[in-house]
């Protein structure tokens, strides 16, 4: 009888654990904010990244804000492997990544561990 409980649990943790990495899931998006000569937009780093997708404007500075609330050593670094950005994130402090996206297109980021993963959209 133990054994069965154990194997119904595994099976559950495993069933569980499919989902969690393989699943969609809704992605929240954001907008940057348009200010005086640059778009701004804020992601909080908490057991990832949100809004997982950040849309911004092409030509036009962008001051990406990430606020990172999560400890875990994984959400310690941003990397935009496209801009060429590997920056550290400060936890519990604003941290800010200014570029400049000069073409339209789709392009990844990602904590240091490759892990947790966001998305930038250049219109």
């Amino acid at each position: 009888m133990f054994g069965l409980l154990i194997s119904i649990v595994c099976l559950l943790g495993v069933a569980f654990i499919a989902w969690w990495f393989f699943a969609e899931h809704e992605k929240v998006s954001g907008h940057a904010r348009q200010k005086s000569g640059y778009q701004e937009i804020e992601v909080e780093v908490m057991g990832g990244y949100s809004p997982e997708t950040i849309v911004l404007k092409k030509n036009v500075p962008a001051r990406i804000i990430f606020n990172r609330k999560d400890p875990s050593s994984c959400l310690a670094q941003v990397i935009f492997p496209d801009f060429g950005v590997h920056e550290d994130l400060p936890l519990g402090e604003k941290h800010v990544i200014e570029i400049t996206p000069e073409k339209a297109g789709e392009y990844g980021f990602s904590c240091g561990m490759n892990m947790m993963h966001g998305q930038m959209i250049v219109e």
